[in-house]
């Protein structure tokens, strides 16, 4: 008896699997070079969004004076820790409205991580060195995707539903509402959507001449 309770079991979760849905996005500049680092979302157009109780725990590194990854893309309710892998301090910050905090000068892992309680764009900052700039990206929805070097993203295991999709970059010269599509993923196989983005340039800080390390912090 066990091995068809076994067999059926599998079978449940064969179809449950095949009654899921992909959007395929792509995403290039208005010279048609792929954009990495935007944020895919997308969002049941007749909602009814769920969010996972407890989100799986985010992190965002600090090495060589950056922000590793630059942007990344969390949904409501994640803890995100910012380990701090120089060999100086750093203070981490955000002024921005989903988000505000501030954790003290660290080095190593700071004791408590940060909740984002709030969708939105959160801009990351450090108090020490003006240069280091990072986004995290705080979706409403569960469903999303940040493209790669190859512009591509792929949204998975989503329910087959009509959908609402929008992009966001950090350099989006135009409101994130004016990208949104409406995509029919109830069909089999993968919907395919396509953006051509005109991007801002990115604004720049220069390092100060102690950023190699060598300073007091």
């Amino acid at each position: 008896m066990r091995p068809l309770i076994a067999a059926f079991a599998l079978l449940l979760a064969a179809a449950a699997h095949a009654q899921t849905s992909e959007i395929s996005a792509r995403i290039v500049d208005d010279e048609g070079r792929p954009v990495a680092d935007a944020v895919v979302v997308a969002v049941p157009t007749e909602g009814g969004v769920r969010v996972p109780a407890r989100p799986r725990e985010g992190m965002v590194d600090q090495v060589n004076q950056e922000f590793t990854p630059k942007v990344t893309a969390i949904v409501v309710g994640t803890a995100v820790r910012f380990p701090n892998h120089d060999n100086i301090r750093h203070q981490v910050y955000s002024f921005s409205p989903a988000k505000r905090f501030e954790l003290p000068l660290y080095a190593g892992v700071p004791a408590e991580a940060v909740v984002f309680d709030k969708p939105g764009v959160v801009v990351l900052g450090c108090n020490i060195h003006d240069w280091m700039i990072g986004y995290v990206y705080v979706s409403e929805s569960p469903y999303f995707a940040k493209t790669g070097s190859d512009g591509t993203a792929l949204i998975a295991d989503l329910p087959p539903r009509v959908y609402a999709v929008r992009v966001w970059h950090p350099q989006l010269d135009a409101s994130e509402e004016s990208t949104r599509k409406t995509i029919d993923a109830t069909r089999p196989g993968p919907a395919s959507v396509a953006w051509t983005l005109h991007l801002k340039r990115e604004p720049k800080v220069r390092r100060a001449p102690a950023a190699d390390g060598r300073g007091r912090y």
